[in-house]
């Protein structure tokens, strides 16, 4: 799974958090739950719902934050 491939399915506060938070690397619980749903499968990978996200995610998520989207 890969954010930037359910970025359009993604809420408005929800993209506007992830935006927000550019060098957050592990999602919280309520983020992830939101992403889980857009994607159509559970993300969660910690014990308290967190998951980590990719590099890949995590360098699209920075690029959104910056304006430099390259996707």
């Amino acid at each position: 799974m890969h954010i930037k491939d359910h970025w359009d399915h993604l809420d408005p506060a929800t993209r506007k958090w992830l935006i927000d938070n550019p060098g957050c690397q592990i999602l919280p619980r309520t983020i992830t739950a939101v992403v889980s749903k857009a994607a159509g499968e559970n993300l969660a990978s910690g014990q308290h719902g967190e998951t980590v996200i990719s590099q890949e995610d995590h360098e699209f998520i920075r690029s959104m934050a910056t304006g430099v989207a390259n996707a």
